[in-house]
């Protein structure tokens, strides 16, 4: 299985990181121990969203398609904010 992501910042709500794993656990681990520079910079982090995916292609595209086309990624937003409190 692989896995598209979305972070976001707790002390930074506006804040958020995509990214796409074989392994969830262990990437969630190292984002929170500071293993990756671009969430490092935003303290600490929270899953705020996740998708599973068979093939490692599709995930890829994916995450690649939330990361160049604000528009879906616009529309996760909104629903991510309206789930979370």
């Amino acid at each position: 299985m692989y896995y598209v992501y979305i972070l976001r910042s707790r002390k930074y709500k506006d804040k958020i990181y995509i990214g796409f794993t074989s392994n969830l656990r262990k990437r969630l681990k190292q984002h929170s121990i500071g293993m990756s520079c671009t969430t490092r910079k935003m303290l600490s982090v929270e899953l705020v969203y996740c998708e599973a995916y068979k093939s490692k292609a599709d995930a890829q595209a994916r995450e690649r398609r939330l990361k160049q086309y604000g528009n879906a990624l616009g529309h996760l937003k909104k629903r991510i904010s309206n789930s979370l409190a």
